[in-house]
Protein backbone atom coordinates (compact mmCIF):
# COMPACT_ATOMS: atom_id res chain seq x y z
CA UNK A 1 0.00 0.00 0.00
CA UNK A 2 1.59 3.02 -1.40
CA UNK A 3 0.39 6.86 -0.30
CA UNK A 4 -0.54 7.22 -4.10
CA UNK A 5 -3.07 4.05 -3.58
CA UNK A 6 -4.01 5.03 -0.27
CA UNK A 7 -5.23 8.78 -2.04
CA UNK A 8 -7.09 6.56 -4.25
CA UNK A 9 -9.11 4.86 -2.62
CA UNK A 10 -9.95 8.04 -0.63
CA UNK A 11 -10.94 9.70 -3.59
CA UNK A 12 -13.15 6.66 -5.23
CA UNK A 13 -14.85 5.90 -2.38
CA UNK A 14 -15.10 9.03 -0.77
CA UNK A 15 -13.88 7.80 2.79
CA UNK A 16 -12.59 11.06 3.61
CA UNK A 17 -8.50 10.67 4.21
CA UNK A 18 -9.37 7.08 6.02
CA UNK A 19 -7.01 5.12 4.20
CA UNK A 20 -4.11 7.82 4.21
CA UNK A 21 -4.99 8.27 7.75
CA UNK A 22 -4.18 4.35 8.44
CA UNK A 23 -0.88 4.37 6.51
CA UNK A 24 0.41 7.09 8.14
CA UNK A 25 -0.60 5.66 11.69
CA UNK A 26 2.59 4.71 14.03
CA UNK A 27 2.54 1.96 16.79
CA UNK A 28 -0.46 -0.11 16.00
CA UNK A 29 0.57 -0.63 12.60
CA UNK A 30 4.58 -1.03 13.08
CA UNK A 31 3.60 -4.50 11.82
CA UNK A 32 2.57 -4.20 8.38
CA UNK A 33 5.70 -5.04 7.01
CA UNK A 34 6.66 -7.87 8.84
CA UNK A 35 7.34 -11.29 7.24
CA UNK A 36 5.19 -14.08 7.73
CA UNK A 37 7.28 -15.98 9.17
CA UNK A 38 7.83 -17.38 13.24
CA UNK A 39 10.39 -14.13 13.98
CA UNK A 40 7.94 -11.82 12.11
CA UNK A 41 4.78 -13.08 13.87
CA UNK A 42 6.52 -13.12 16.65
CA UNK A 43 7.38 -9.63 16.15
CA UNK A 44 4.34 -8.72 15.47
CA UNK A 45 2.49 -10.15 18.38
CA UNK A 46 4.85 -8.19 20.81
CA UNK A 47 3.83 -4.89 19.21
CA UNK A 48 0.17 -5.88 19.49
CA UNK A 49 0.40 -6.49 23.06
CA UNK A 50 2.90 -4.50 24.35
CA UNK A 51 1.91 -1.73 22.27
CA UNK A 52 -1.00 1.38 22.08
CA UNK A 53 -4.43 0.04 22.04
CA UNK A 54 -6.08 2.83 20.66
CA UNK A 55 -8.33 2.13 18.35
CA UNK A 56 -7.04 4.02 15.21
CA UNK A 57 -8.56 1.87 11.78
CA UNK A 58 -12.43 3.02 10.91
CA UNK A 59 -14.83 0.05 9.65
CA UNK A 60 -13.99 0.49 5.78
CA UNK A 61 -9.90 0.48 6.07
CA UNK A 62 -10.26 -2.37 8.61
CA UNK A 63 -11.83 -4.38 6.60
CA UNK A 64 -9.48 -3.50 3.31
CA UNK A 65 -6.66 -4.57 5.84
CA UNK A 66 -8.49 -8.04 6.47
CA UNK A 67 -8.49 -8.77 2.73
CA UNK A 68 -4.92 -7.98 2.73
CA UNK A 69 -3.92 -10.38 5.45
CA UNK A 70 -6.36 -12.98 4.44
CA UNK A 71 -4.29 -13.14 0.73
CA UNK A 72 -0.89 -13.26 3.02
CA UNK A 73 -2.30 -15.51 4.81
CA UNK A 74 -3.29 -17.81 2.31
CA UNK A 75 0.42 -17.32 0.65
CA UNK A 76 2.16 -18.25 3.74
CA UNK A 77 -0.32 -21.24 3.48
CA UNK A 78 1.14 -22.45 0.19
CA UNK A 79 4.78 -21.90 1.11
CA UNK A 80 4.84 -24.57 4.18
CA UNK A 81 4.31 -28.17 4.19
CA UNK A 82 0.69 -28.86 4.34
CA UNK A 83 -0.48 -29.39 8.24
CA UNK A 84 -3.96 -30.12 7.98
CA UNK A 85 -5.46 -30.67 11.52
CA UNK A 86 -2.44 -30.00 14.59
CA UNK A 87 -1.81 -33.17 15.99
CA UNK A 88 -3.68 -33.75 20.00
CA UNK A 89 -1.96 -31.79 22.60
CA UNK A 90 0.75 -34.46 23.89
CA UNK A 91 0.04 -35.53 27.55
CA UNK A 92 3.21 -34.33 28.66
CA UNK A 93 3.23 -30.26 29.16
CA UNK A 94 0.53 -29.94 31.57
CA UNK A 95 1.08 -26.27 31.68
CA UNK A 96 -0.01 -26.03 27.81
CA UNK A 97 -3.00 -28.10 28.45
CA UNK A 98 -3.71 -26.42 31.31
CA UNK A 99 -3.72 -23.16 28.90
CA UNK A 100 -6.17 -24.57 26.26
CA UNK A 101 -8.70 -25.59 29.04
CA UNK A 102 -8.51 -22.14 29.84
CA UNK A 103 -9.32 -21.17 26.28
CA UNK A 104 -12.13 -23.45 26.28
CA UNK A 105 -14.05 -21.77 29.29
CA UNK A 106 -13.15 -18.19 27.76
CA UNK A 107 -15.21 -19.28 24.69
CA UNK A 108 -18.07 -19.91 26.82
CA UNK A 109 -17.80 -16.68 29.35
CA UNK A 110 -18.15 -15.11 26.17
CA UNK A 111 -21.43 -16.79 24.73
CA UNK A 112 -22.87 -16.32 28.23
CA UNK A 113 -21.51 -13.03 29.78
CA UNK A 114 -20.57 -11.49 26.17
CA UNK A 115 -17.28 -9.86 25.36
CA UNK A 116 -16.36 -7.37 27.62
CA UNK A 117 -14.41 -9.32 30.54
CA UNK A 118 -13.28 -11.85 27.82
CA UNK A 119 -11.10 -9.13 26.01
CA UNK A 120 -8.60 -8.57 28.61
CA UNK A 121 -8.84 -12.11 29.89
CA UNK A 122 -8.05 -13.43 25.84
CA UNK A 123 -5.38 -10.88 25.88
CA UNK A 124 -3.56 -12.23 28.62
CA UNK A 125 -3.99 -16.15 27.77
CA UNK A 126 -2.50 -15.10 24.38
CA UNK A 127 0.37 -13.09 26.02
CA UNK A 128 1.52 -16.07 27.89
CA UNK A 129 1.11 -18.63 24.85
CA UNK A 130 3.77 -15.86 23.32
CA UNK A 131 6.11 -16.49 26.35
CA UNK A 132 5.96 -20.17 25.84
CA UNK A 133 6.90 -19.73 22.27
CA UNK A 134 9.47 -17.52 22.71
CA UNK A 135 10.90 -19.78 25.84
CA UNK A 136 12.45 -22.26 23.72
CA UNK A 137 11.02 -24.73 26.40
CA UNK A 138 8.74 -26.86 23.72
CA UNK A 139 9.28 -28.31 20.26
CA UNK A 140 7.75 -30.66 18.01
CA UNK A 141 4.35 -31.07 18.26
CA UNK A 142 4.17 -29.16 21.09
CA UNK A 143 5.34 -25.85 19.99
CA UNK A 144 2.88 -26.33 16.66
CA UNK A 145 0.14 -26.97 19.28
CA UNK A 146 1.25 -23.61 21.10
CA UNK A 147 0.80 -21.82 17.34
CA UNK A 148 -2.59 -22.86 17.57
CA UNK A 149 -3.28 -21.82 20.50
CA UNK A 150 -1.94 -18.50 19.91
CA UNK A 151 -4.47 -18.39 16.65
CA UNK A 152 -7.36 -18.77 19.02
CA UNK A 153 -6.55 -16.59 21.69
CA UNK A 154 -5.80 -14.14 19.45
CA UNK A 155 -9.53 -14.66 17.48
CA UNK A 156 -11.11 -14.26 21.17
CA UNK A 157 -9.14 -11.17 21.68
CA UNK A 158 -10.26 -9.90 18.19
CA UNK A 159 -13.90 -10.52 18.24
CA UNK A 160 -14.31 -9.07 21.41
CA UNK A 161 -12.71 -6.08 20.35
CA UNK A 162 -15.50 -6.36 17.31
CA UNK A 163 -18.25 -6.69 19.89
CA UNK A 164 -17.15 -3.98 21.73
CA UNK A 165 -17.06 -1.70 18.76
CA UNK A 166 -13.24 -1.58 17.72
CA UNK A 167 -12.68 -2.58 14.88
CA UNK A 168 -9.62 -1.41 14.01
CA UNK A 169 -7.94 -3.48 17.16
CA UNK A 170 -9.90 -6.65 15.61
CA UNK A 171 -8.54 -6.36 12.12
CA UNK A 172 -4.84 -6.46 14.02
CA UNK A 173 -5.52 -9.41 16.04
CA UNK A 174 -7.32 -10.93 13.76
CA UNK A 175 -4.36 -10.85 11.14
CA UNK A 176 -2.21 -11.81 14.16
CA UNK A 177 -4.06 -15.14 14.43
CA UNK A 178 -3.80 -15.82 10.92
CA UNK A 179 -0.09 -15.64 11.47
CA UNK A 180 -0.03 -18.23 14.13
CA UNK A 181 -2.24 -20.04 12.13
CA UNK A 182 -0.05 -20.09 9.34
CA UNK A 183 2.84 -20.72 11.24
CA UNK A 184 1.15 -23.71 12.69
CA UNK A 185 0.67 -25.16 9.12
CA UNK A 186 -2.94 -25.38 10.12
CA UNK A 187 -5.25 -24.05 7.86
CA UNK A 188 -8.39 -24.91 9.89
CA UNK A 189 -7.85 -22.19 12.98
CA UNK A 190 -7.43 -19.62 10.41
CA UNK A 191 -10.33 -20.72 8.50
CA UNK A 192 -12.53 -20.69 11.71
CA UNK A 193 -10.50 -17.06 12.52
CA UNK A 194 -11.53 -15.70 8.54
CA UNK A 195 -15.18 -16.61 9.63
CA UNK A 196 -15.75 -13.86 12.39
CA UNK A 197 -13.61 -11.53 10.16
CA UNK A 198 -16.48 -12.28 7.65
CA UNK A 199 -18.63 -10.92 10.23
CA UNK A 200 -17.45 -7.56 10.73
CA UNK A 201 -16.94 -7.33 7.26
CA UNK A 202 -20.99 -8.10 6.44
CA UNK A 203 -22.11 -5.93 9.50
CA UNK A 204 -20.41 -3.23 7.63
CA UNK A 205 -22.52 -1.41 4.82
CA UNK A 206 -20.69 -1.67 1.62
CA UNK A 207 -17.97 -4.42 2.82
CA UNK A 208 -20.49 -7.93 2.52
CA UNK A 209 -18.74 -8.51 -0.48
CA UNK A 210 -15.40 -8.47 0.69
CA UNK A 211 -17.03 -10.86 3.53
CA UNK A 212 -18.02 -13.52 0.93
CA UNK A 213 -14.26 -13.23 -0.44
CA UNK A 214 -12.81 -14.39 3.21
CA UNK A 215 -15.33 -17.13 3.45
CA UNK A 216 -14.39 -18.40 -0.22
CA UNK A 217 -10.49 -18.24 1.13
CA UNK A 218 -11.36 -19.88 4.27
CA UNK A 219 -12.74 -22.92 2.26
CA UNK A 220 -10.53 -22.89 -0.89
CA UNK A 221 -7.86 -23.79 2.23
CA UNK A 222 -9.46 -26.09 3.92
CA UNK A 223 -11.16 -28.43 1.27
CA UNK A 224 -10.05 -31.83 2.01
CA UNK A 225 -8.80 -30.98 5.37
CA UNK A 226 -11.65 -30.30 7.59
CA UNK A 227 -14.82 -32.25 8.91
CA UNK A 228 -18.57 -32.11 7.86
CA UNK A 229 -19.11 -29.65 10.32
CA UNK A 230 -16.65 -27.27 9.99
CA UNK A 231 -17.82 -26.86 6.35
CA UNK A 232 -21.58 -26.37 7.17
CA UNK A 233 -20.30 -23.25 9.65
CA UNK A 234 -18.64 -21.87 6.82
CA UNK A 235 -21.22 -22.56 4.35
CA UNK A 236 -24.07 -21.13 6.47
CA UNK A 237 -21.82 -17.82 7.02
CA UNK A 238 -21.20 -17.69 3.63
CA UNK A 239 -25.10 -17.81 3.42
CA UNK A 240 -25.56 -14.73 5.62
CA UNK A 241 -22.99 -12.43 3.83
CA UNK A 242 -24.24 -13.71 0.73
CA UNK A 243 -27.72 -12.45 1.92
CA UNK A 244 -26.18 -8.68 2.39
CA UNK A 245 -25.62 -9.07 -0.96
CA UNK A 246 -29.01 -9.42 -2.16
CA UNK A 247 -27.88 -13.16 -3.49
CA UNK A 248 -31.12 -15.11 -2.73
CA UNK A 249 -30.81 -17.99 -4.89
CA UNK A 250 -26.95 -18.20 -3.75
CA UNK A 251 -27.82 -17.74 0.10
CA UNK A 252 -30.19 -19.87 -0.31
CA UNK A 253 -27.66 -22.75 -2.14
CA UNK A 254 -25.54 -22.32 0.73
CA UNK A 255 -27.95 -23.03 3.57
CA UNK A 256 -28.67 -26.32 1.72
CA UNK A 257 -24.89 -26.89 1.96
CA UNK A 258 -24.68 -26.25 5.49
CA UNK A 259 -27.84 -28.62 6.21
CA UNK A 260 -26.33 -31.16 4.00
CA UNK A 261 -22.87 -31.34 5.59
CA UNK A 262 -24.53 -31.04 9.29
CA UNK A 263 -27.08 -34.06 8.25
CA UNK A 264 -23.14 -36.01 7.86
CA UNK A 265 -22.76 -35.97 11.83
CA UNK A 266 -20.41 -35.06 13.97
CA UNK A 267 -16.95 -36.44 13.74
CA UNK A 268 -14.20 -37.48 16.58
CA UNK A 269 -11.58 -34.81 14.97
CA UNK A 270 -14.50 -32.21 14.82
CA UNK A 271 -12.93 -29.17 16.20
CA UNK A 272 -13.99 -28.26 19.23
CA UNK A 273 -14.10 -24.93 18.92
CA UNK A 274 -17.13 -25.41 17.27
CA UNK A 275 -19.52 -26.59 19.73
CA UNK A 276 -22.19 -23.99 19.05
CA UNK A 277 -22.47 -25.50 15.28
CA UNK A 278 -25.53 -27.28 15.31
CA UNK A 279 -29.56 -27.24 13.38
CA UNK A 280 -30.65 -24.36 16.02
CA UNK A 281 -27.80 -22.54 14.73
CA UNK A 282 -28.28 -22.97 11.37
CA UNK A 283 -31.68 -22.18 11.42
CA UNK A 284 -31.22 -18.57 13.65
CA UNK A 285 -28.76 -17.66 10.39
CA UNK A 286 -31.30 -18.83 7.85
CA UNK A 287 -33.85 -16.90 9.36
CA UNK A 288 -31.60 -13.50 9.59
CA UNK A 289 -30.74 -14.04 6.21
CA UNK A 290 -34.56 -13.99 5.39
CA UNK A 291 -35.19 -11.09 7.20
CA UNK A 292 -32.49 -9.22 5.49
CA UNK A 293 -33.42 -10.52 1.79
CA UNK A 294 -36.59 -9.03 2.35
CA UNK A 295 -39.04 -12.44 3.60
CA UNK A 296 -40.46 -11.70 6.99
CA UNK A 297 -42.71 -14.48 6.98
CA UNK A 298 -39.56 -17.34 5.60
CA UNK A 299 -37.70 -15.16 8.25
CA UNK A 300 -40.32 -16.52 11.11
CA UNK A 301 -40.65 -20.05 10.04
CA UNK A 302 -37.07 -20.30 10.28
CA UNK A 303 -36.62 -18.64 13.57
CA UNK A 304 -39.55 -21.05 14.87
CA UNK A 305 -37.47 -24.07 13.39
CA UNK A 306 -34.40 -22.90 15.25
CA UNK A 307 -36.43 -23.70 18.45
CA UNK A 308 -38.05 -26.62 17.67
CA UNK A 309 -34.35 -27.98 17.11
CA UNK A 310 -33.91 -27.04 20.64
CA UNK A 311 -31.49 -24.10 20.51
CA UNK A 312 -30.08 -23.25 23.83
CA UNK A 313 -30.29 -19.52 22.90
CA UNK A 314 -31.46 -18.46 26.94
CA UNK A 315 -29.21 -20.95 28.92
CA UNK A 316 -26.11 -20.92 26.89
CA UNK A 317 -25.99 -18.19 23.83
CA UNK A 318 -27.61 -15.19 25.44
CA UNK A 319 -26.08 -12.66 23.53
CA UNK A 320 -26.39 -14.73 20.24
CA UNK A 321 -29.91 -15.25 21.44
CA UNK A 322 -30.61 -11.42 22.03
CA UNK A 323 -29.85 -11.26 18.44
CA UNK A 324 -31.50 -13.51 16.80
CA UNK A 325 -34.93 -12.31 19.17
CA UNK A 326 -34.57 -9.20 18.10
CA UNK A 327 -34.47 -10.08 14.19
CA UNK A 328 -37.05 -12.22 15.03
CA UNK A 329 -39.51 -9.17 16.32
CA UNK A 330 -38.46 -7.33 13.66
CA UNK A 331 -40.16 -10.23 11.25
CA UNK A 332 -42.90 -10.05 12.99
CA UNK A 333 -42.89 -6.43 12.92
CA UNK A 334 -42.44 -5.99 9.24
CA UNK A 335 -46.06 -8.93 9.34
CA UNK A 336 -47.92 -6.28 10.99
CA UNK A 337 -48.11 -8.84 14.35
CA UNK A 338 -47.37 -6.35 17.05
CA UNK A 339 -47.82 -8.22 20.03
CA UNK A 340 -45.31 -10.69 18.58
CA UNK A 341 -42.99 -8.33 18.00
CA UNK A 342 -43.60 -7.50 21.51
CA UNK A 343 -42.99 -10.71 23.06
CA UNK A 344 -39.79 -11.38 21.13
CA UNK A 345 -38.53 -7.48 22.77
CA UNK A 346 -39.10 -8.25 25.84
CA UNK A 347 -37.44 -12.03 25.76
CA UNK A 348 -34.50 -10.42 23.89
CA UNK A 349 -34.21 -7.53 26.60
CA UNK A 350 -34.34 -10.39 28.98
CA UNK A 351 -31.28 -12.13 27.59
CA UNK A 352 -29.36 -8.92 27.09
CA UNK A 353 -30.05 -8.02 30.58
CA UNK A 354 -26.56 -9.81 31.98
CA UNK A 355 -24.62 -9.43 28.83
CA UNK A 356 -21.80 -7.33 27.64
CA UNK A 357 -21.83 -7.02 24.43
CA UNK A 358 -22.00 -3.47 22.32
CA UNK A 359 -23.21 -5.34 18.73
CA UNK A 360 -25.92 -7.22 20.79
CA UNK A 361 -27.17 -3.49 22.83
CA UNK A 362 -26.98 -1.84 18.95
CA UNK A 363 -29.15 -4.57 17.17
CA UNK A 364 -31.62 -4.31 20.36
CA UNK A 365 -31.93 -0.17 20.03
CA UNK A 366 -32.43 -0.66 16.03
CA UNK A 367 -35.33 -2.69 17.17
CA UNK A 368 -36.61 -0.24 19.34
CA UNK A 369 -36.28 2.78 16.95
CA UNK A 370 -38.99 0.57 14.67
CA UNK A 371 -41.07 -0.14 17.50
CA UNK A 372 -40.97 3.44 18.17
CA UNK A 373 -43.36 4.56 15.32
CA UNK A 374 -46.15 2.22 17.24
CA UNK A 375 -46.33 4.64 20.43
CA UNK A 376 -50.29 4.79 20.16
CA UNK A 377 -50.21 1.35 21.39
CA UNK A 378 -49.60 1.65 25.42
CA UNK A 379 -47.80 -2.00 25.33
CA UNK A 380 -45.47 -0.13 22.82
CA UNK A 381 -45.09 2.63 25.30
CA UNK A 382 -44.34 0.79 28.03
CA UNK A 383 -41.33 -1.57 26.90
CA UNK A 384 -39.70 1.57 25.51
CA UNK A 385 -39.80 3.02 28.60
CA UNK A 386 -38.26 0.87 30.35
CA UNK A 387 -35.11 1.47 28.75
Amino acid sequence: MTAEIAAAYDRVLQTGGAFVASLQETGSTSGRHAPWDQSGSLAVFDSLLNGSGVDRRGLLSAGAALSVSASSWTRALEARPAGGKPEPLPSGPALVIHVDDRLSHLRHLDDELGSGEVFQLARSELSLIVKLIKSGRYDGPTRVRLHSMAAEAARQVAWAAFDQGRPGIAQRFFEASLRASAEASDPVSGAYTLSFAAIQCYSTPGQAGRAVALLETAREQVKGKATPLMHAMLAARAARALSMTGARKESTRQLDLARAALDRGRHDDDPKVLYWVGYGEIEMIAGSAALQLGDPAEAVRRFEAAMRASYPGDDEYPRSHAIYLARGAEAHLAMGDLDAALASARHAARCLGSVDSARSATELKGLREKLAAHTAHAAVREFLKGG
